[in-house]
Formats: C-alpha cells, structure tokens, sequence
C-alpha cells in the first residue's frame, strides 16, 4: 500500500486498534497477543494500555518473526500455558463483528478447530501467468477463508510444530491443523469481514462502519 496499513486511522482509531477492541469487546478472551516488531508494539503500547483498562483483557506483546510460521509459534509461546482455546486473527481485518467471533469461538469449543469464512458466489476462472483464461473452476463447495481461526491450544502447538519441522509456511492455520488431521469447521460470516489490502480499501471500510452506525466519536464495541 506504500504506508503501515495497521496504523492506518479508520473512524476513530487505527486499523490495529480496531481489529484488537473487536475481539477484547466480544468477551471471549483473557488476553490478547500482539506479534508484531519491538518498533511498532512501542508505537501502539499507548492505545494498548487504553484498551487492556477498558476491557479488562491482558493485552501483551510478541516478536513476530521472519515468516508468518514463525510468528505464529512465537503468540503460541507467549500465551498463558492454561489456555485451552487460541484465536489467530489477522491485524487487517478490523470490521470482525463481536457476535461473529463469539460464533465461531463456539463452534471451536464443540468441534476443537472452527474459522470465519463465506462462500464464494463469483465466477472463478483459472489464468497462466500473462493472465489468459485457461479453464473454470467449479464453485460448489468453495469457501474464501477469513479470520480469526479458533483452535485447541494443544492442536495448533503440535500441528505448527510439525509445519515448521517440515520447512512449511503455509498462508493459515486452518491448512496447518487439516495437514495434522484435525477435523475444522467453517463458520459463515454474517457482516462484511474485508481485509485491508489496498488503499481504497479504507475508504470502503468507513463506509461499512458509516452503515453500522459507527461514527468516529463513538466508541468501538
């Protein structure tokens, strides 16, 4: 995008500070890892302290590391050893609605692994590299995967070791327990999840905020 999407100011607050209050606000979690560089967490450590007060949640920091396995592995070590749930969310995905994450943390709890995802309902066609149709790709079945991704602690611990033994990073966590063997179930997302990837981006975000009814001097839930 040419800048830190993350502090990216979106109807309030930034990207991050939004995507970190949905998932305080829903009440599912005693704390909170941000993996991220020393740098940026010294940024954020202000608005961090705000909201880990508001919402009573532990709110701590993570090295993140070279690549997203390594990051994964190091939230992993930084939780408490009791947990018996873990969420990964992408710091992106700032518009997650409370009752969502409560949804899919409750299929977790019944089925060990569960992710927000929606069906895909455009056409899908497959291209080469100059970017000529090559063939279609049948959409029944498909699902465009989201976050956060709720898992047993112990399923993720095992399953990422495994990965990262392989030499693997995969782009989720879902392919990373289904490799293990661990059975996971999809959740449909009921409101716009989007992931802040382009710049205009942003402004469709304010928007879908602006709909909700979520104005900049209101506080985020």
């Amino acid at each position: 995008m040419g800048f830190d999407k993350l502090a990216a100011p979106l109807v309030g607050c930034s990207v991050l500070e939004r995507a970190v209050r949905a998932l305080a606000g829903s009440g599912e979690f005693g704390e909170v890892i941000l993996v991220m560089g020393r740098d940026r967490w010294d940024e954020v450590c202000g608005w961090v302290a705000v909201v880990a007060a508001e919402m009573q949640v532990s709110v701590r920091w993570a090295p993140g590391g070279a690549e997203r396995s390594d990051s994964v592995a190091s939230g992993l070590a930084a939780m408490s050893p009791e947990a018996v749930l873990v969420a990964v969310h992408d710091g992106a995905r700032p518009l997650v609605s409370a009752e969502d994450v409560r949804r899919v943390v409750a299929a977790a709890r019944v089925s060990g692994a569960a992710a927000l995802a929606h069906p895909v309902v455009e056409t899908v066609k497959r291209a080469d590299a100059a970017g000529c149709v090559t063939g279609s790709v049948e959409r029944e079945g498909l699902w465009a995967m989201e976050t956060p991704q709720v898992f047993q602690t112990s399923w993720l611990r095992e399953a990422s070791a495994a990965a990262r033994a392989r030499g693997e990073n995969p782009t989720d966590d879902v392919t990373v327990v289904q490799a293990a063997g661990c059975p996971v179930q999809l959740v449909a997302s009921t409101t716009p999840n989007l992931k802040i990837t382009h710049a205009q981006d942003l402004a469709l975000a304010a928007s879908l905020l602006s709909i909700r009814g979520e104005a900049a001097d209101q506080p985020v839930s």
